[in-house]
């Protein structure tokens, strides 16, 4: 395995994350926890998840995933891992989760004892704002469209200073962002600075071979103020793994089982994916290697999240890990990217 840190920080990580929304729906409590042993095995020691898993978010399911976590976390050593979880934003159709589903003071200790409870810790070591409070473009939109008229009131600071106060009580270890965006992080760093107060030190925002959107501009950002990416959906829901080629749908798979999750499914990201599995041919590396091994090897990215169903899929996928691409290769994605660019916002 490969380690980097968390920015700013002495907590070392590995370089491939597992994330574990499968938990709960697709897997059970046994799956998970051999997931979990496997992956431990292997040498990774980070594990992302959040409040609202498992996916697709449903009250009957809401926290399984933590639960899950958590039945395997107790009998291990704690201080050896590192546990990433993350307390939703605001949206109508999951106010299932909690009463207030903003980032209140009050909404944030409600979150965080729950998710503590659930996963049967003291503290979180990485606690992430899932997603903004105010409209923004995350979740596939492409485009901002600005609403005069939303509701949210600036609240950095305060969001920032309730965290910083979890930090001094030791419930957390540092917090992150993810689905935000470049001017999101900047007032997230600017506030901080301002105040003194304890910095975000990782977004995690959907990397793959059919969404780079993050080199774009949250890149720089990334590399000068030294915030890491955990890069979620490197696979594209399974779309850069080759199990859809040539029309194919397996019956278990995450889009034949989900048909709501359309983000990778157009006709740009599937051609863009038969390009990039002929030049994984060529390379003679499967196409989920090989779409892992570019996400690995960028220099922004902390660690790449991956997701898997099944134990086959799980050692491939941590297997990604010894595979290199060259320059060469690099400049021939390029070229393919050039020709569909981010088929998949």
């Amino acid at each position: 395995m490969i380690y980097t840190n968390i920015p700013n920080t002495h907590i070392k990580v590995s370089k491939i994350c597992l994330g574990t929304m499968t938990f709960g729906e697709q897997n059970s409590e046994k799956d998970g926890h051999e997931q979990l042993n496997y992956a431990i095995e292997k040498g990774i020691n980070f594990i992302d998840t959040a409040e609202m898993y498992s996916v697709p978010a449903r009250n009957e399911t809401q926290g399984s995933t933590e639960r899950i976590i958590g039945s395997w976390l107790k009998n291990q050593k704690r201080e050896e891992l590192v546990i990433a979880t993350k307390i939703a934003g605001p949206n109508p159709a999951m106010n299932y989760v909690r009463d207030n589903m903003g980032f209140s003071s009050e909404a944030i200790d409600d979150a965080l004892e729950k998710s503590l409870k659930r996963l049967q810790t003291d503290y979180i070591d990485l606690y992430q704002l899932h997603w903004p409070e105010r409209n923004a473009n995350f979740f596939g939109k492409r485009n901002y469209v600005h609403n005069s008229n939303e509701e949210w009131e600036d609240n950095f600071q305060q969001v920032i200073k309730k965290l910083d106060s979890l930090v001094d009580q030791g419930k957390i270890r540092h917090y992150g962002l993810s689905n935000e965006t470049s001017w999101g992080v900047m007032r997230h760093l600017s506030e901080s600075s301002k105040h003194k107060l304890t910095r975000c030190k990782t977004i995690q925002n959907p990397y793959s071979l059919l969404n780079r959107l993050f080199e774009i501009n949250l890149a720089e950002v990334s590399m000068r103020e030294n915030v890491g990416l955990l890069a979620y959906s490197p696979m594209a829901f399974g779309r850069l793994s080759g199990k859809f080629l040539d029309g194919k749908m397996p019956k278990d798979s995450r889009i034949k089982l989900f048909p709501q999750f359309s983000r990778y499914n157009s006709e740009q990201s599937i051609h863009a994916t038969q390009m990039y599995a002929a030049l994984a041919r060529e390379l003679n590396v499967s196409l989920a290697q090989f779409s892992l091994a570019f996400v690995n090897q960028q220099p922004f990215v902390t660690a790449n999240i991956i997701g898997a169903t099944t134990m086959e899929q799980l050692k491939e996928n941590i297997g990604s890990i010894h595979v290199e691409l060259s320059a060469e290769t690099i400049e021939k994605i390029d070229f393919i990217q050039n020709s569909q660019p981010n088929p998949a916002p």
